[in-house]
């Protein structure tokens, strides 16, 4: 355990920075089964309104330095490919 004070306020910052990131990650994950599990359902209306979600929270997890951006536009494509399979 940190023993001086700014060592302590580091840790409780990094704390918090976690939770925030995991918080991140889980919605992506989240928005992305919806997505598929709309997909699936062949309702594709519904899925292109997901579409548009996900692609929202990537955009927001790029900006909040969670992912890189690399990452989020491997997903955006990978998921646009699935749409246009269906």
């Amino acid at each position: 355990m940190a023993i001086k004070k700014a060592a302590k306020r580091a840790h409780k910052k990094s704390l918090k920075k976690r939770l925030h990131n995991l918080w991140y990650k889980s919605e992506i994950k989240k928005r992305i089964k919806e997505f598929k599990k709309n997909l699936e359902a062949k309702d594709k209306e519904k899925a292109k309104e997901y579409l548009s979600k996900v692609y929202q929270i990537l955009d927001k997890a790029v900006k909040e330095r969670v992912i890189k951006k690399g990452k989020a536009s491997r997903l955006k494509s990978k998921i646009s490919k699935l749409i246009l399979k269906f």
